[in-house]
């Protein structure tokens, strides 16, 4: 900063500037895995908590937008830090039988991801025009290999930017219905004071949070921050990107975490006490009769971007994982047509969409501990990370952390499995 002493003001010095521009260029890999935070599983369980419980749980979405902060910096750091991504320490680590085991869990996860993002877009295309649900299903698959096609021929930049694009329109078709539902805000400030309503919020809140930190994104990340900015870097280039890192994870969480509590405020403040909200047709029929069908239409074409997004971020994290853990590269877009096969045959099988969108989540929640307890423990290694290993006051946080979402998520299942509401 310079200083102007005839007029005794400070002007900013063109390099100031510059260095500002540069460190928005390195924005992006948090933009994408932020993608995972705002997928149709996410939206099955905000309405449903805003259409059942009004404003009662924004609280836990608050907590899990802290919690998605910390573990996708810590994602990301690891992989800046040693140039490899969470999978291929992983594979490092592991003997041939444990870590084709661990590929085979981590591969059904990402699987369970794809079903959950190829039936938002399908449902997002019928409601739109009317489109049967195994054509929109195959439609959506068809989009997201166009925009893997991109990352494969333009790079990654180019990929971050479509993405981004996405995420665009998808906060624009979930906070469009803010500016005319009559939220109200009083009730809402009190939804951040933490508490229950009996039983069903708590297994609800777990839901949530098991919506929110997918390991998929974890596993991501790590790839994402490695492929972007390159292996074996220098120590001053280490510090610049970690800074630079902070800013992205928090901005594109900031994005996610606004998306994620205006489909709540939305479902509470126009859906509370209507019938057939529990599924996402009932909620966009009922949006379309309490808000009108302009506003119905725009969320139809956030939840349509959330599953495009999603399911090419969603096959990108399949790879990374294939390629970590089983040294082999598949090619992104046949790895798209392959896990494609699933979902059409689920849709045209008659299932029920939101049905399918929960059994999903809860199946994604096994998976969190495989990943997010490695996360830790890496991070925590200093034969891993060096000098920039976690700090005791980081490890605590993690491990509480890591704690509270593993326990959350085992009494989601637990509770699915024998049946309780």
């Amino acid at each position: 900063m310079a200083v102007d002493v005839a007029r005794g003001t400070r002007r900013r010095s063109p390099g100031g500037r510059a260095s500002r521009a540069r460190a928005l260029l390195l924005l992006g890999p948090a933009f994408v895995a932020a993608i995972a935070y705002v997928d149709p599983g996410n939206v099955a369980a905000n309405l449903t908590a805003g259409a059942e419980y009004g404003y009662l749980l924004v609280w836990v979405l608050v907590v899990a937008n802290a919690i998605a902060v910390f573990v996708q910096y810590q994602s990301a750091k690891l992989g800046i830090v040693t140039g490899s991504s969470l999978p291929e320490l992983l594979g490092q680590r592991l003997s041939t039988a444990p870590r084709r085991a661990f590929w085979v869990q981590a591969e059904l996860v990402a699987a369970a991801t794809d079903l959950a993002e190829v039936i938002g877009g399908a449902v997002a295309l019928n409601l739109l025009f009317g489109v049967p649900l195994p054509l929109g299903g195959l439609i959506v698959g068809v989009v997201a290999i166009g925009i893997l096609a991109v990352q494969s021929r333009r790079g990654q930049r180019t990929f971050e930017a479509v993405i981004v694009g996405l995420l665009a329109v998808i906060a624009i078709g979930f906070l469009a219905g803010l500016f005319v539902s009559p939220v109200d805000w009083r009730a809402a400030a009190g939804g951040l004071v933490p508490r229950f309503d009996g039983a069903p919020t708590v297994l609800l809140a777990a839901s949530m949070l098991g919506a929110t930190v997918m390991p998929h994104a974890i596993y991501l990340h790590s790839s994402l921050a490695r492929d972007r900015h390159g292996h074996h870097l220098d120590e001053k280039i280490v510090s610049r990107l970690l800074r630079v890192t902070r800013w992205d994870v928090l901005g594109a969480l900031a994005v996610a975490g606004a998306v994620n509590i205006a489909m709540l405020l939305l479902a509470a403040a126009s859906l509370s006490g209507q019938d057939g909200t529990n599924t996402i047709e009932g909620a966009h029929a009922a949006i379309v009769a309490s808000l009108g069908p302009v506003i119905g239409a725009i969320f139809a074409i956030g939840l349509l971007a959330s599953g495009f997004a999603s399911a090419s971020v969603g096959s990108y994290a399949g790879a990374t994982i294939m390629s970590g853990l089983l040294r082999v590269r598949v090619p992104l877009l046949l790895r798209r047509v392959v896990t494609l096969i699933p979902a059409i045959a689920i849709l045209s099988a008659g299932v029920e969409p939101t049905w399918a969108l929960v059994v999903s989540q809860v199946f994604l929640s096994l998976g969190i501990p495989f990943a997010l307890v490695p996360l830790i423990r890496l991070t925590s290694d200093r034969a891993v990370m060096g000098d920039r290993v976690d700090g005791r006051g980081m490890r605590i946080l993690g491990w509480t952390i890591a704690s509270l979402v593993v326990v959350l998520n085992a009494a989601l299942v637990v509770l699915t499995i024998v049946g309780f509401t």
